[in-house]
């Protein structure tokens, strides 16, 4: 029978049997009747168990575990086959050797080792007397690895690196019991004649505050800190050191011969560490010491800009004065301020320059008389305009200085001369004759 050609549509349902089955299962539903084409589930007990290929097959034959009812609800990691559970590891004693008591080592065993002993770690040779080790720092307390830590507490790179940031502190604080307190906490004893070196090779291209600094510290810090034999290796270090030093500090065996000579005043150094040693160091060492007076040169052998008190800077002023008005050099005088290094009190140097200046003038001629000489005035003021010129003493300095001077004119009166405000204000032309207007300053 062929297809059968039917344009009209006649006898052909308006609704598919698809759509009519739904509405038909979606009407049940709403009845709440259950659909007879549908066969109720049930589960096998085999339903999950994994099939099992002939045998001979290619493929491995598995079967899926149950726990048979055994500790329903719990995770046994015991039970699974990946699971670790205490692999590798013993659940009971074997041969009863763990249940035997721990006994002290026998130092004559031939076993004995020093690095297994239990709570200590041997970092380096300990002290016989264990006081001696606690006191030095040799026997430390690590409170991360909770055991006791023979040895220095850290190593030499670390402990030269905090003892630098040490001293750069104490170089702008001048605390020396905090310095002490710093070195104290690193206990590392066996370093500490590393810390001569560190202290003097930093000095070496800083001021004369700086150097004195160092001088004062070694000084505390012996015996306390730095016993005997600290110093003396630590100033050895120090010697063989010396063409490296020289290296960047030209200077440097001249500022070590004068640290020797002071630590050798300073009874640090015993002499005869100089007398035992040959170099030309160690003899500019023993010539410092062989001066008149050594004792009080060598206190001050830092000169003058060491960080002393107000007054005896005062007095290194007045010195300095009258010795370049005797021999008017103007460059021994500008060097002898810059070691002074106190360029915020130069203000304090115009001043007395030109009260001794007038000093001078009152002394040489009588006071009533008009025409002076005013040579020492004119080399006063030819000083300041060089170290003006130099940028060793600032305009604002000269300037503060001049002012000082006229609101002590009237004391200068008193003081010095009558012709005071006469003099100060020549002191005034000579100085715009020489190039500085203190009114522009």
């Amino acid at each position: 029978m062929g297809k059968v050609h039917n344009p009209d549509g006649d006898g052909v349902p308006a609704v598919s049997t698809a759509v009519s089955a739904a509405r038909r299962k979606h009407a049940q539903r709403q009845n709440n009747e259950p659909d007879p084409e549908e066969a109720p589930r049930h589960h096998a007990t085999n339903d999950h168990e994994t099939q099992v290929k002939e045998e001979g097959s290619a493929r491995r034959n598995i079967t899926r575990k149950t726990n048979n009812g055994v500790d329903v609800g719990k995770y046994d990691a015991a039970r699974k086959r990946m699971g670790g559970a205490g692999k590798g590891k013993w659940t009971q004693a074997m041969d009863g050797s763990d249940t035997l008591p721990i006994t002290n080592l026998d130092v004559n065993d031939p076993l004995y080792d020093e690095e297994t002993l239990e709570g200590a770690v041997l970092v380096s040779a300990q002290s016989n007397n264990e006081d001696d080790g606690v006191a030095n720092g040799t026997k430390v307390y690590d409170p991360v690895a909770d055991r006791i830590v023979y040895g220095p507490k850290f190593t030499r790179a670390e402990f030269k690196i905090r003892v630098t940031d040490a001293l750069e502190e104490y170089f702008d604080s001048g605390d020396a019991d905090e310095f002490i307190a710093c070195i104290t906490e690193l206990k590392s004893a066996e370093y500490h004649a590393e810390l001569i070196k560190k202290a003097i090779s930093l000095s070496l291209d800083k001021n004369s505050r700086e150097k004195e600094l160092i001088s004062r510290l070694l000084s505390r810090l012996h015996p306390i800190i730095l016993t005997d034999n600290d110093v003396s290796n630590g100033f050895q270090v120090l010697l063989d050191s010396l063409p490296d030093l020289c290296i960047d500090a030209p200077d440097a065996k001249t500022i070590v011969a004068t640290f020797l000579a002071r630590a050798v005043i300073d009874e640090v150094l015993p002499p005869a560490f100089l007398s035992s040693r040959s170099g030309e160091v160690t003899e500019a060492a023993v010539r410092l010491l062989s001066m008149e007076h050594c004792g009080t040169r060598l206190e001050h052998a830092w000169g003058p800009g060491d960080g002393r008190p107000v007054g005896e800077i005062k007095i290194s002023m007045d010195q300095l004065l009258k010795e370049y008005l005797l021999s008017r050099e103007l460059d021994e005088a500008a060097r002898c301020i810059r070691e002074l290094n106190c360029a915020h009190f130069h203000h304090e140097l115009v001043k007395r320059g030109v009260t001794a200046a007038m000093e001078e003038l009152h002394d040489k001629s009588d006071s009533n008389c008009v025409g002076i000489n005013i040579d020492d005035l004119d080399a006063v003021a030819a000083l300041y305009a060089f170290l003006v010129e130099n940028s060793i003493v600032s305009e604002s300095q000269l300037r503060k200085g001049m002012k000082r001077l006229n609101d002590a004119v009237d004391d200068l009166k008193l003081d010095v001369t009558p012709n005071a405000p006469a003099l100060l204000i020549e002191f005034q032309r000579l100085l715009s004759a020489h190039g500085v207007n203190i009114e522009k300053a």
